[in-house]
């Protein structure tokens, strides 16, 4: 029934990994190359006490619900339900959570235009290394964080991380220089350096394939509404009176509010399908039955080195990387220097903060319009998430050219071309979706999660540098660092679908000529292995 070439034995202390490269012969399947003993045992061997067991240590948590790996049928018009009930579980949850993420953002952006550089005597590129530094805590904090997300509970930790995010922007009320200020944003960029990918994993461990982009989008969203409740927040605290400086309250105020939302995560947010107490049993079954096709599983607590070197081997983790940094070079001068940008057109300071609010509103209709018109075309099958990213960075190449060419004078043009520049947000929420959809094993996923979290960061912090006191407020290096990070993308999300679709091809040609054909594959047998995409010969990548 089974046949192992190249076998090796490996102590079954080192987590049961047994690291050979395998041909898998199923009486009713396909062959696998695989690289775990486990998993081959439970794909070949489901009568085995044993390997039922081992199978149960080793692979998805899921496999908790199901006695077996059999196809459970559920009802369409049940399964939305359940739908619907996870939906109002998680994603308000998250959406607030990342409004808040964007306000934090650009508190020190308002606190600039409230006069924080003059009271602690900030000069020079100073500015430029505050908004860099919060991300070289973000960097030197993603490996680790990823991998204690993976170990602790997922809606805990989060929440936890929020908390102790907004405590410490509270404290960067109390900085009275440049070097108190600079400690008190690294360590808040720890704090967040565990948001997005836990944003990622929450949504792919809840969701198919198919509905992860506008989940995405509906939470992401909330990125452009945090940026217009930014704005009427700093227009609502400029006009506070007290004994503090407008600044200090914008810290103050954003960061109570943060720690307290980071409690409700904590007491609210279910940790997974398997374990969440809002659902029933039954529920639970459904919630995870409907994710088979995924090939992705839900979530395994125990890290597999082997996954983890698999990662670092594949280019799909660095061209993510790069989509990373090229993504945020733009998005870490517009987040710090958009107000300074917008004040330069004329505007007074509380008129400046109000200015935001339109940008926002933008930013959430675009990332809304990019994530249905996807839905759309891929309800009749078609690969389209790499030509709406395309398609939603036209207007910020368009936005960066006109504010690098047109006039001073023309205030109210340079101000329709800031508002362009709104859009490459739709285009990132596309390559976060491309990331959950094409990494399968969940310690890959962790790991590849944390290396585009490395580009943006990188990004982030790169991104101030190109924006010259000297060049203030126009800034005609900055615009261009934004111009050509966005044709750099364009070059690579290219290159991507390219690649994928060769190997989604590879896969179909050498499954066709086995016994049974590509209708043939057991699916069922696979869908919860976490197997990597790489030893999943049944996975198919999104493009």
């Amino acid at each position: 029934m089974r046949s192992l070439l190249h076998s090796q034995q490996v102590d079954d202390i080192s987590q049961n990994e047994l690291y050979q490269r395998g041909s898998l012969d199923c009486k009713d399947g396909p062959k696998y190359d695989v690289e775990h003993r486990e998993n081959i045992d439970a794909l070949c061997d489901d009568t085995t006490e044993q390997k039922k067991a081992t199978l149960k240590e080793d692979g998805d948590v899921a496999q908790r619900l199901f006695a077996s790996q059999n196809h459970e049928p559920i009802d369409s018009a049940e399964e939305a339900r359940v739908v619907r009930k996870i939906d109002f579980m998680i994603l308000p949850y998250l959406a607030v959570c990342y409004a808040f993420f964007y306000i934090d953002k650009t508190t020190l952006s308002y606190a600039a235009i409230f006069g924080i550089r003059e009271d602690l005597k900030i000069h020079g590129q100073q500015y430029s290394w505050l908004s860099s530094i919060f991300y070289f805590g973000f960097l030197a904090w993603a490996l680790p964080t990823n991998f204690l997300m993976q170990r602790f509970p997922i809606g805990k930790y989060l929440g936890a991380n929020i908390f102790m995010w907004g405590a410490l922007l509270m404290c960067q009320a109390a900085a009275t220089n440049f070097t108190t200020l600079a400690v008190l944003r690294a360590l808040s960029g720890a704090a967040e350096a565990c948001s997005d990918p836990a944003f990622m994993i929450i949504t792919s461990m809840w969701y198919s394939r198919r509905q992860q982009p506008i989940r995405m989008g509906l939470w992401y969203t909330a990125n452009g509404f945090g940026i217009a409740l930014g704005g009427l927040l700093g227009y609502g605290i400029g006009h506070i009176k007290a004994g503090l400086p407008s600044w200090k309250f914008e810290f103050l105020i954003i960061g109570a509010l943060c720690s307290i939302w980071g409690i409700v995560m904590m007491i609210v947010l279910p940790d997974s399908p398997v374990t969440a107490k809002g659902l029933d049993e039954r529920e639970k079954r459904i919630a995870v039955e409907r994710l088979r096709d995924n090939q992705t599983g839900i979530e395994n607590k125990h890290l597999k080195w082997y996954q983890v070197r698999e990662a670092f081997t594949d280019y799909k983790t660095y061209l993510f990387f790069v989509l990373g940094f090229f993504g945020n070079v733009p998005n870490g001068g517009i987040s710090n220097f958009g107000t300074i940008i917008i004040k330069g057109f004329g505007f007074s300071t509380l008129v400046t903060t109000l200015m935001q609010v339109p940008y926002g509103i933008l930013i959430a209709i675009s990332i809304l319009v990019c994530v249905f018109l996807n839905d759309k075309f891929a309800a009749n099958g078609r690969q389209t998430r790499c030509y709406f990213i395309l398609l939603f960075l036209l207007p910020n190449i368009s936005g960066s050219f006109g504010l690098a060419f047109l006039n001073a004078d023309n205030k109210a043009g340079r101000l329709m071309c800031y508002y362009l520049t709104g859009p490459y947000n739709a285009a990132f929420v596309m390559v976060l979706s491309l990331t959950t959809a094409n990494v399968a094993g969940h310690s890959k996923k962790v790991v590849t999660n944390a290396v585009l979290f490395l580009g943006y960061c990188a990004g982030n912090i790169a991104g101030p540098f190109f924006y010259k006191t000297s060049q203030s407020p126009r800034y005609q290096l900055g615009i261009w660092s934004m111009i050509v990070s966005h044709l750099a993308e364009v070059c690579i999300i290219l290159l991507l679908r390219m690649l994928l679709s060769r190997e989604n091809n590879r896969r179909d040609r050498i499954q066709s000529a086995l016994p049974g054909g590509l209708e043939g594959r057991d699916l069922n047998a696979t869908a919860f292995a976490d197997l990597t995409d790489r030893e999943n010969e049944n996975f198919r990548y999104i493009y």
